[in-house]
């Protein structure tokens, strides 16, 4: 029975226990939001702005197709993710 609780003891000790991940946020600024949409493919920026929206901050960029259609994009500016 020693042996066991001993056992337990040291595998305990082998294995730190679980620690909760710290969310890191990894702020985007505007140039970055904007060469970010840029790299998928040919397309010309013909406006981008920074916005709050519903609280947190957006990065709104209006972008020219090279088939001449016009799309705008919204990043998150906390995360650096496309909203739409």
């Amino acid at each position: 029975m020693k042996n066991l609780a001993l056992l337990l003891l040291l595998m305990g000790l082998s294995n730190p226990p679980l620690v909760e991940a710290e969310l890191i946020l990894v702020r985007i600024n505007l140039d970055e939001a904007t060469r970010l949409i840029l790299k998928e493919g040919n397309k010309r920026v013909l406006a981008a702005t920074t916005e709050t929206i519903d609280g947190r901050e957006v990065h709104i960029i209006k972008i020219l197709t090279s088939d001449g259609h016009i799309q705008h994009y919204k990043i998150d500016a906390e995360t650096g993710k496309i909203i739409s």
